[in-house]
């Protein structure tokens, strides 16, 4: 299962993603959980916790990438697993996607205050805590 917690600060979101990032419902949550919040200028996903991604998880966070360069948001990777690392380097998207430390990202987040929003893969068509904003 997929669970994955954002954090909003102004025009910044963080997407802390844990578990498993596989096809199906965890990557239509992920994909709900980014595309929601399309008001930002920074979008970084936090891969700290992603225990286990399969191509289905590789083929959204490509498909990511690309919604994003066409909504003029930059999208980062932070932290990656280091299962997660090898498979970006495996697969040679290491050198398409912007890969950075988690302190790295902090600093952009420094001093800003934040909302959080939790949700959880394979029940969620539209997470809840969108629909309470």
């Amino acid at each position: 299962m997929l669970t994955i917690d954002v954090e909003k600060a102004n025009d910044v979101a963080v997407v802390h993603c844990g578990g498993r990032l596989v096809r199906g419902a965890e990557v239509s949550t992920l994909r709900n959980a980014v595309v929601s919040e399309k008001g930002t200028r920074i979008m970084v996903l936090d891969l700290s916790q992603l225990e286990f991604m399969d191509a289905g998880g590789l083929s959204a966070l490509v498909s990511l990438h690309h919604w994003s360069r066409n909504h003029g948001i930059q999208l980062k990777l932070v932290n990656p697993s280091h299962f997660v690392l090898e498979m970006l380097t495996r697969t040679r998207l290491n050198r398409v996607f912007e890969i950075s430390s988690l302190h790295d990202a902090l600093k952009v987040l420094s001093d800003v205050d934040c909302y959080h929003a939790k949700y959880s893969g394979g029940y969620l068509g539209v997470p809840q805590a969108l629909a309470a904003k």
